[in-house]
């Protein structure tokens, strides 16, 4: 992604000068009649423009089939979310493990043109002059882009902007490596001026819930660092442990309730979801949702899923990856629900940030409680934001455990329950078994935000999920294991074909969906 390949007419865009872009620019903004560069300057509206397209784009908000390409059709669904009734492709397409690449090709397209060009662009301008709009740039791109490395494994990031002929690609750890420094400068940054007392300036362009407190932005940084150490945790030990405590010692720690959580509150976008599943009936509660909530009785069924219409007073998912005859079949079984009719999209919340701490304290870190604690903290946590109740009962039961997957239409697609553990915090239970509890409940706490939950499955395994019965990989990608990342994408290959090859290398394996990322090791979990 070379910086000369963003249009002329993009970064006009972004400057939001009335004036246009044309070749006398600088002779416009100097007219004493117009609106000269101080004038723009004066409420920084020269480096506020950039952080909009990042909101929006770190999950395409519009157009909405964008978001289904994005993310919609390949983590939302791999991470056992969702399914769909809809056979696109003949049914050979993502979901039977046949990766389209003109539908993964948006991922990078918009990450790159949305999210990594305005965190350049903001810190160009901001970076020795307006740090604090430098230190909150990072802050989301690190958010956005670890998505996109954790998607793809190598990806360019130290070099983005780069005019050479060839732009190298990062390896993952490179990346991470680099997200971490981000991370303590814009930690540093905004703690500084919180405690110098320094008044926001960022309020009026803070399109999360945080309306521009930097104290919360820096809580948010924190939990970030928590959730990139975790994932680090089986190929770098001891700096995932050294970054976990980093995070929680840092002054303002990380979320503890739910208003600390990070959202994108959009003025005009309600979650693309609402509509993929409403509107087009393209996305529906997938069968290990079904298994899972209806097998624990969970409350925050109501809120996360609609009845089945064709199963009146029913929840009833569909299974990934099996043989589609016609959409009709499985449409009209359970959309997701409340949760996305809204324009409040939530890509951390704080349950998340016990869950953390309750794997890092299981594996003997100092997180500032025990594993039993951190855990059941996490649970009703995720009930208060769901506005449900009957959290106490929930956690002390050790009896119900996820149920059969039955297909009431096509019985070829029923299954044993897989993932066969109670809610009840067990003691005398291994690291492992308590391992598998806590991201169980991770991953039910964190719907529908399907790119995290995709990545603790690979990481750890957990929770169990059904295997696609169709795999039309052609033995690149495990049935068992699942799509461990997308391959590069064909605009690289076009038109940066020689650092495609540098990340290729630094892959350790081909380039196809079943070559694990740097992170996603074979070792154990303990």
């Amino acid at each position: 992604m070379k910086l000369n390949n963003i249009t002329k007419a993009t970064i006009c865009a972004l400057l939001l000068t009335a004036a246009g872009c044309t070749d006398n620019f600088e002779d416009i903004n100097t007219n004493p009649n117009g609106i000269t560069l101080p004038d723009f300057e004066q409420d920084f509206n020269h480096i506020k423009g950039g952080f909009a397209p990042m909101f929006n784009n770190i999950q395409v908000l519009s157009p909405e089939w964008v978001y289904q390409l994005q993310q919609g059709l390949n983590s939302d669904i791999w991470s056992g979310y969702m399914s769909t009734p809809t056979g696109f492709a003949g049914g050979i397409n993502n979901t039977t493990y046949s990766l389209v690449d003109g539908w993964n090709g948006f991922i990078w397209d918009y990450g790159y043109k949305n999210v990594m060009f305005n965190a350049y662009d903001i810190a160009n301008k901001s970076k020795g002059k307006y740090d604090q709009f430098y230190a909150l740039s990072l802050i989301l791109k690190v958010e956005g882009m670890h998505r996109m490395t954790d998607t793809f494994g190598p990806i360019i990031y130290s070099k983005f902007g780069s005019n050479d002929a060839t732009i190298p690609y990062d390896s993952q750890e490179e990346v991470y490596t680099q997200m971490f420094a981000e991370l303590d400068t814009a930690v540093a940054e905004l703690t500084k001026r919180i405690d110098a007392g320094e008044a926001s300036t960022f309020e009026s362009t803070d399109m999360s819930g945080y309306k521009g407190k930097y104290e919360s932005w820096v809580r948010f940084a924190n939990t970030l660092r928590l959730r990139l150490a975790m994932r680090i945790v089986k190929v770098k030990p001891s700096l995932a442990k050294a970054e976990a405590e980093k995070a929680i010692a840092q002054k303002f720690g990380v979320m503890k309730v739910n208003d600390d959580s990070f959202k994108i509150v959009s003025p005009v976008y309600t979650n693309p979801i609402s509509t993929i599943s409403g509107a087009w009936l393209d996305i529906r509660m997938s069968a290990d949702m079904e298994s899972i909530l209806k097998g624990y009785q969970d409350p925050r069924i109501a809120s996360y899923f609609d009845v089945s219409k064709q199963f009146p007073g029913e929840y009833k998912g569909v299974r990934t990856g099996i043989n589609i005859i016609g959409k009709s079949d499985h449409q009209d079984f359970s959309g997701i629900g409340a949760v996305v009719r809204s324009k409040e999209i939530y890509l951390m919340n704080a349950a998340e940030a016990y869950f953390l701490r309750a794997e890092g304290a299981l594996r003997g870190w100092n997180m500032g409680g025990t594993a039993q604690e951190l855990y059941e903290t996490g649970i009703k946590v995720s009930f208060e934001q769901r506005g449900v109740s009957g959290a106490a009962n929930y956690i002390t039961d050790n009896v119900k455990i996820p149920i059969a997957y039955v297909d009431p239409n096509f019985p070829e697609n029923n299954s044993p329950a897989v993932n066969n553990v109670t809610v009840a915090w067990d003691a005398a239970a291994t690291n492992e078994v308590k391992l598998q509890k806590i991201i169980t409940q991770k991953w039910i706490a964190g719907f529908p935000e399907g790119q995290e939950a995709w990545s603790d499955y690979r990481r750890t395994g957990y929770p169990k999920l059904f295997p696609v019965i169709k795999n039309y990989s052609g033995g690149t990608i495990s049935t068992e294991l699942g799509v461990r990342r997308i391959n590069f994408v064909q605009s690289e290959k076009a038109g940066n074909a020689g650092g495609v090859a540098t990340g290729v290398a630094k892959l350790n394996g081909p380039d196809n969906g079943g070559t694990r990322l740097w992170w996603d090791t074979t070792a154990p979990n303990f």
